[in-house]
Formats: C-alpha cells, structure tokens, sequence
C-alpha cells in the first residue's frame, strides 16, 4: 500500500512539474510555433512635436557672432530634421557654421523566424551600435562622437550620436574657425536639449 501510495506522489509530483514547464514554455508558444507576426503585432514610432526645433532653444552660440538672427528650420514628418546655416559668403571675416540636428523616433520591427516583435527600445539600441564611432564615456545616455578636423586647426566637422529609449538623435556640426573643446561641448548639450524634448 505505502508502495502504491509512493508511486502515485510522485505521478502527481511529476505532473505538476510537467505542467508548470508546459505553462513556462506556453509564454512564447504562438511564435516559436510559427505564428507569423501582423503588422498590428508591430509598435509603431511614436509622432514628435511639430515644433521640436523651435524647443531646443537658442542655438547662436554656435553660429558665427557678426551672423543676423538664423532660422532654425524643421523639416520631415517622421523624422524630424533641424538645420540652420550660415555662409562665408554673407560674412565679413572668414567664418561659416552648420548646424544640423535628425531626431529618429525609432518603430518596432519585424522579427526573425519564430520570434516576438523587436520593441522600438531594442530597434534604436541596435540603430545607435551600428554606427562604428568613439564611445563618450561618463554621459547620462549611450553616445559616440566623431570628429573630423586637423590637430592644431580650427576647421572641424563634430558628430555626435545619443540614444534613449526609443530615440535616436545625431547631431552634426560644421564650423570655422572654432575651437574643438568648446564646440564638442555645445554639440553635446544641443544632443541632450533633443533628448529631453523628444520625450
């Protein structure tokens, strides 16, 4: 009898197990079955404000001084794009500025074979890695820079890379003469400036 009784805690102990696995593995069942993704399975990118790059502030500290008032433009629906431009050409002295600011709200995306949807967090991660530039180390957010220029010059094409979250932000920046440190921390805070506004 003890026998009998033994035998059957077990079969009752290996089923509950057999069951809590069968529930674990239930989780993800429809897509490792093969269940193909619709596109409503897929998060869509989220809309920005159409007046980002009215938001990000006072940019003159990056335009030559003698410049007039520059107008900050924004371009794209998607992706919102932010430029403002000075030429040598309307200058008396020798200088020139481009700034240009992409701010990238990134979707979800299809997945491989069997597998869930990629989340947009996970897609604008995998967007900022592909770009192969310098990690800035000690920042609230990921980012890498790459700078452009001659050692010692003061002509230099300064681009910077941030992501949070689901936004991708990628500023570019184009000046002479201008001093690199001080030009590399001002591209940087119009980055953040981005970030923060893009929320």
């Amino acid at each position: 009898m003890a026998r009998v009784a033994g035998m059957a805690s077990r079969l009752v102990r290996g089923t509950a197990i057999a069951s809590g696995i069968a529930a674990v593995a239930g989780l993800g069942i429809g897509f490792a079955a093969g269940e193909p993704v619709r596109a409503k399975d897929i998060a869509p990118a989220r809309k920005l404000p159409a007046d980002l790059c009215s938001r990000l502030g006072d940019i003159s500290i990056l335009l030559p001084a003698a410049t007039t008032p520059v107008p900050f433009t924004q371009t794209g629906a998607n992706d919102v794009h932010c430029q403002a431009k000075v030429d040598e050409s309307t200058q008396p002295a020798y200088t020139a500025a481009t700034v240009d600011v992409t701010i990238t709200p990134q979707a979800g995306k299809a997945p491989g074979a069997g597998q869930p949807p990629i989340p947009p967090e996970v897609a604008a991660k995998q967007a900022f890695e592909r770009k192969p530039w310098d990690d800035v180390e000690d920042r609230p957010y990921p980012t890498r820079s790459h700078v452009t220029g001659q050692a010692g010059g003061q002509d230099w094409l300064i681009s910077v890379l941030v992501q949070r979250a689901d936004i991708v932000v990628q500023v570019d920046y184009k000046a002479y003469p201008v001093e690199r440190e001080k030009a590399e921390q001002a591209v940087l805070v119009l980055a953040d400036r981005a970030i923060w506004e893009s929320k």
